[in-house]
């Protein structure tokens, strides 16, 4: 009933400003806008429909429909670019529109998602037109010096989170802000670890760290994770996680883990190597972090995928091949 309700107010905005050329007037309208100066602050991944939604709940528009529907019709969808706009003048719904397609912030945004690899993390400044690369030509041991590191390596030091810039920022400058908030973030929860954890190091526990993020989507499994790999490190257990495997194989992984792969060995295949892998594999979050150095007190040793996101945790080899028959084969 719900759904009939929109698009009858659809319809109806649409027949009314259709109806006598309405829509070429209101697009030259002056918005009404509550209070000015104002911001608007447009995320990543945002569509008409939500931007739209958004502009009313600020006051910058009365009608979200009628803006929405004023994008539609000039095709505006897939032009708008993310970042802070501040609005300090009247401005027609046109002005407004050319203004988030000319992407004319006052701040733009980066987002570094948890999860993700350096790699991937590269691409990421490399696709922000507002910020200058300077990484490019750096290595990665160079980068680290210019941002004030004292590691080599950058994977899993950079805190995923949304960060502004004003435009024509150094992409330097936002490493540096990352990496020095994941040195915070890590530093809080090394001091309010539980006792008795294998970490010779914050460093090993953010290792650690990285391969909760990627094993589980499901936040609240990751300390049950955390518990069954460090179970596993306790006994002198090989990890025999899959996700350092994959980072170990760098860009020939194809999407299919293969037998071969989990024999082939390299730094990071946990399958072939004891113990940690030598680096993070990912940026881990908050939450992952605390995880790992807060596991869950466990007797389970093993896990397996249901096909939900979720994991069912067994304590012996017997419960696990039963389980991995359930659910695995």
């Amino acid at each position: 009933m719900k759904t009939w309700i929109k698009r009858l107010i659809v319809l109806s905005v649409l027949a009314a400003l259709m109806g006598a050329g309405g829509l070429a007037w209101y697009a030259r309208q002056p918005l009404q806008i509550e209070a000015l100066p104002t911001t608007v602050n447009v995320t990543p991944g945002t569509n008409l429909r939500r931007l739209s939604t958004q502009l009313k709940k600020d006051g910058v528009i009365r009608s979200a429909s009628a803006f929405w529907l004023l994008g539609r019709v000039l095709g505006k969808g897939s032009s708008l670019k993310s970042g802070l706009y501040t609005l300090d003048q009247p401005l027609t719904p046109l002005a407004l529109y050319a203004k988030f397609e000319q992407g004319d912030v006052s701040q733009a945004i980066v987002q570094f998602i948890e999860g993700r690899n350096w790699r991937e993390v590269r691409a990421i400044l490399a696709g922000q037109t507002l910020l200058k690369n300077d990484s490019a030509s750096l290595s990665d041991a160079e980068l680290m010096r210019a941002i004030g590191a004292t590691e080599n390596y950058p994977e899993g030091l950079l805190f995923p989170d949304t960060y502004f810039y004003a435009p024509h920022t150094s992409d330097l400058d936002v490493l540096r802000r990352a990496y020095q908030l994941q040195r915070e973030k890590l530093q809080a929860a090394w001091d309010k670890r539980a006792p008795g954890l294998p970490y010779r190091n914050p460093y090993e526990a953010l290792i650690m760290a990285s391969i909760v993020e990627k094993e589980t989507g499901a936040a609240f499994e990751r300390p049950q994770i955390a518990g069954v790999f460090l179970n596993r490190l306790q006994l002198g257990m090989r990890l025999q996680t899959d996700p350092t495997v994959i980072y170990g194989l760098g860009e020939r992984f194809d999407g299919n883990l293969r037998k071969a792969d989990l024999l082939r060995d390299t730094p990071y295949n946990t399958y072939t190597r004891a113990g940690l892998p030598p680096t993070p594999i990912a940026m881990p979050s908050e939450a992952a972090i605390m995880a790992a150095l807060n596991p869950a007190k466990t007797s389970a040793l093993y896990f397996v995928a249901r096909g939900n996101g979720t994991h069912v945790f067994s304590s012996t080899l017997e419960a696990h091949n039963r389980a991995v028959n359930r659910y695995q084969r």
